[in-house]
């Protein structure tokens, strides 16, 4: 009777650990659902003063094709194109 709970045990952390894997797996993430970004708090507000994007690898892709580092330096460089081109998702254009 005492071997019991532990075949219990050991199913129930077998099961949920078989869980968590396979639905990191199986389950991609839908970037659609994501909002889109916030440009206002990368944009510093005297002119003459450089914006600093962190050195950080989230790819941005934008309506003109071209893949940004990262939000921020979209939101860089859709301000200095006087925001002619727009948002399209995030990750890597195709």
């Amino acid at each position: 009777m005492a071997a019991f709970p532990h075949k219990i045990i050991f199913f129930l952390v077998c099961s949920t650990l078989t869980h968590v894997a396979f639905s990191g797996i199986f389950n991609k993430r839908d970037f659609t659902r994501w909002p889109k970004p916030r440009c206002k708090m990368y944009i510093p507000l005297d002119l003459d003063y450089d914006a600093n994007c962190p050195n950080v690898t989230a790819p941005v892709c934008a309506s003109n094709g071209h893949t940004f580092q990262n939000e921020c330096f979209f939101c860089i460089e859709q301000r200095e194109f006087h925001y002619r081109i727009k948002f399209e998702k995030y990750g890597k254009c195709d």
